[in-house]
């Protein structure tokens, strides 16, 4: 009798240590977590995006992602995000935007027939905050300077770095405010280098900048802008990269500019650059010292096709080989074409 009861308890003493693990003695299956994994995490995989991630992690392709605060790529970690991944932002202002800070990574594998999607449900200006990547370029604001978004740090001398890649993205509804003086853009390029892949990128209905570069040497191709209110491409602090095939469409009034540079001059290239404009308003703008060479333009609709702001030289600024000019129509390139340009205005 005391062997049979040894036995007897030896065996509800195994079965309960299973069943904490597996459920021992259930109908229903057992759920195992795994003790690593963070809430961020957790939450991830319940699809929700919240927190700082701080570790690689990939999304699945083809489901809708709720963005409903903050999201961070912390230095080391790499976010993955398939084709045909939708990310639903919260319509809740500056606390909702996905950042990638200086050593992280992401990693966005649209393609033509499946894009990636960042909106908020209705696409209105101001709702989000957009994307913002931090990288360790170099900018004439210096080493580790503070960016105006998130007080996110940013800046090196590692030109060549490598904050991931993004192909077949569009962006819809940021903008959101943050202070009297400053909003989000639909896309921030703090410092970010030029191992850094960016092409066919749409930003539509930003209450900002549809894309702006901080300094830094990364480059795009296969840019569409719709109706962002502030500036459609914005550069500053020496950006020095190059974007290819810019298409930028303005009807709804109200916007500063096509394109807007500012501060120094380190001549950054736009080879087919295409702005159209039903409602007037100011095409190219150059502040300070800015300036930039563009390669086949067709500026169409604007009141103004270029303002030098402050003065500056007109010689900074090189059109089709000569110096631009405040009086010419630039109507006289070839218009980028967009008709296969099927995925920029895919929504959610």
């Amino acid at each position: 009798m005391k062997k049979s009861a040894f036995k007897i308890l030896n065996i509800a003493t195994v079965c309960l240590a299973i069943l904490t693990l597996s459920n021992c003695g259930s109908e229903e299956p057992g759920i195992i977590i795994d003790s690593t994994d963070s809430l961020v995490i957790e939450n991830l995989k319940s699809g929700i995006m919240n927190g700082n991630l701080d570790k690689d992690f990939t999304l699945n392709s083809n489901q809708v992602y709720n963005l409903n605060n903050s999201f961070i790529v912390s230095p080391g970690a790499t976010l993955t995000i398939p084709a045909g991944t939708k990310i639903e932002a919260k319509a809740d202002g500056i606390a909702v935007y996905i950042a990638v800070l200086k050593g992280g990574k992401i990693d966005i594998q649209g393609t033509e027939n499946n894009p990636v999607v960042m909106s908020s449900t209705d696409s209105k200006p101001g709702d989000w905050g957009g994307l913002t990547i931090c990288g360790d370029a170099t900018t004439t604001a210096g080493v580790n300077a503070e960016a105006e978004v998130g007080g996110f740090i940013y800046g090196g001398t590692d030109d060549a770095d490598n904050s991931g890649s993004i192909t077949y993205l569009v962006i819809k509804g940021t903008g959101a405010q943050i202070n009297a003086d400053s909003q989000y853009n639909g896309i921030s390029l703090y410092a970010v280098g030029a191992e850094t892949t960016i092409e066919n990128v749409s930003v539509i209905n930003g209450a900002d900048d549809g894309l702006e570069f901080f300094g830094g040497t990364v480059s795009a191709t296969n840019v569409y802008l719709e109706n962002n209110e502030d500036d459609s491409v914005d550069w500053t602090e020496g950006w020095n990269g190059t974007v290819t095939n810019t298409y930028i469409s303005h009807t709804a009034s109200g916007f500063s500019t096509a394109f807007e540079g500012d501060k120094d001059n380190n001549n950054p290239k736009f080879i087919n650059l295409t702005a159209i404009s039903t409602v007037g308003g100011t095409g190219l703008q150059f502040k300070k010292t800015s300036g930039a060479t563009i390669t086949n333009i067709w500026l169409e609709g604007y009141e103004k096709n270029i303002d030098m702001k402050d003065g500056g030289d007109l010689e900074n600024v090189i059109i089709d080989g000569a110096a631009a000019s405040t009086t010419l129509d630039y109507k006289t390139g070839t218009k980028v074409d967009i008709s296969t340009w099927t995925w920029k205005s895919v929504g959610l």
